[in-house]
């Protein structure tokens, strides 16, 4: 029967194993969050881009699809009402409530539509500056 080494020389090696496990988790749950927060806004941009939005933004609701045919440019309704977006050279959009900032997505776009129009209205046939107050 072999004897048990002492306690002392096994604390070192315990801590050690602790010390190895705690880093692995730290590091582990590190990536991943860094990963996700890396991964979303692409995420977003790509599903909002292919699938399209239906949603209420402060108390209106906004609508998108991809148009036919080809599905690269988007059909956007507020309150059911078009809302015509421009496509700029880097890729983001333009409204034409407000075509002095390019947004990423056609989400963005029509959300800041929103909070440019307040409680105005889209014309219903949105024609270069048809808002109505």
């Amino acid at each position: 029967m072999s004897a048990r080494p002492p306690l002392s020389r096994l604390l070192p090696r315990r801590r050690a194993v602790v010390r190895a496990l705690f880093t692995l988790t730290v590091t582990a749950f590190t990536g991943g969050s860094l990963a996700h927060v890396a991964g979303t806004p692409r995420d977003r941009a790509a599903r909002e881009s292919t699938g399209g939005f239906d949603e209420t933004y402060r108390g209106r609701r906004i609508q998108g699809r991809p148009a036919p045919p080809d599905g690269r440019r988007f059909d956007v309704r507020v309150d059911g009402r078009p809302l015509h977006l421009m496509r700029c050279a880097d890729g983001g959009y333009l409204t034409l409530v407000d075509h002095y900032q390019s947004y990423p997505t056609p989400l963005a776009a029509a959300r800041a539509a929103v909070d440019e129009l307040g409680s105005a209205q889209l014309a219903p046939g949105a024609h270069h500056g048809s808002v109505r107050p």
